[in-house]
């Protein structure tokens, strides 16, 4: 059973930067199965969005397009978790995160990550992020 737990969220001012970590335990990160990893937000009263996808085999990215060129999807194989760098912050980004993870086929490449049909078997609590104008 894969657990993942967020940090780093915060309250920042608008223009500033945060970087979410997700940190992942269990039985994964086994270099026989593929893997990714993503962050969700959801702001009061909206529906959850996908933020950003990342692979554990062969670097695939892929952002949503609000926050394409402020926000950046890492990982740390060694450390066993994800980051979101989020920087130039919009009040619109103030939400809750959540990192999930799920298995995927060999060639996925997170082109749907966000579709509402794709299941996700792990979620974390979430961290809250406040962006002020």
């Amino acid at each position: 059973q894969v657990r993942l737990e967020e940090s780093g969220g915060g309250l920042v001012e608008s223009g500033e930067s945060l970087r979410l970590a997700c940190s992942i335990s269990g039985s994964t990160w086994d270099f026989l199965e593929f893997y990714i990893y993503a962050w969700f937000r959801q702001a009061p009263g909206q529906a959850r969005e996908g933020v950003s996808c990342i692979t554990t085999r062969g670097g695939y990215t892929n952002y949503a397009d609000s926050v394409k060129g402020r926000f950046t999807i890492s990982r740390d194989s060694a450390k066993k978790t994800v980051y979101l760098q989020m920087n130039n912050l919009k009040p619109e980004d103030t939400g809750t995160y959540y990192c999930t993870g799920t298995p995927v086929a060999a060639d996925y490449d997170c082109s749907d990550y966000s579709d509402p049909g794709r299941e996700y078997r792990s979620w974390g609590q979430g961290t809250q992020v406040t962006v002020s104008s």
